[in-house]
């Protein structure tokens, strides 16, 4: 009977190991694995969220959706690396209709007269195996200033659901949005404004 529970834990254990060695998705995350080549933005999946300081009580977070864009990669030559990408700003939301209304209007960041969020890359800087920093052209507002985006690879593969090679990424980087001409209720509102990116691309046929 001793022999047998013996067996059935080490069964187990090393039915367990297999379990927790086993891959969380098909997202392969060795950044050398990653077919060069050109990508487009899949927008459903691309999430672009920023924070602002609610008068020093709160964090106060928005989404916007519906992000286009291409990248050009080469994992053996990140540094050659291309990155173009455009945010709707009428596509802001905070889940709350007044507040996202108040947003598009021209009191912060005037959906009418700016409809468009973009950033051209300019230098890419390889900071590790699975990261880099990505300086370029932030435009909002009207308004264009240099910004750098701190980047890391989260993994590629073929998306089992619509058979698509994708590329994921996350990036983050802090703004003063009075720096853009956004200066509604600065200081009560925070005025740094973080940004953090979660991306998809989808490679473009050869």
């Amino acid at each position: 009977m001793t022999r047998t529970l013996a067996s059935a834990a080490i069964a187990l254990f090393v039915a367990s190991a297999s379990i927790a060695a086993a891959p969380a998705g098909p997202a392969n995350p060795d950044p050398r694995a990653l077919t060069a080549g050109s990508y487009t933005v899949e927008p459903n999946h691309t999430r672009v969220q920023f924070t602002v300081a609610h008068m020093g009580f709160t964090d106060w977070y928005g989404d916007f959706t519906h992000v286009a864009g291409t990248l050009q990669i080469d994992p053996a030559h990140v540094e050659a690396s291309k990155l173009d990408i455009s945010i709707p700003v009428a596509s802001v939301s905070t889940t709350n209709a007044t507040l996202d209304g108040e947003l598009k209007s021209d009191q912060w960041l005037d959906a009418g007269q700016f409809p468009t969020i973009r950033f051209v890359s300019t230098k890419v800087v390889r900071t590790g195996p699975s990261s880099a920093t990505i300086t370029g052209d932030f435009t909002l507002h009207g308004v264009t200033k240099p910004v750098t985006l701190v980047a890391s690879f989260n993994g590629a593969g073929v998306n089992p659901l619509d058979k698509a090679y994708t590329a994921g990424f996350n990036a983050t980087t802090t703004i003063r949005r009075s720096d853009y001409g956004v200066k509604t209720y600065v200081p009560l509102i925070g005025d740094e404004t973080v940004i953090r990116i979660s991306a998809a691309f989808v490679r473009n046929a050869s």
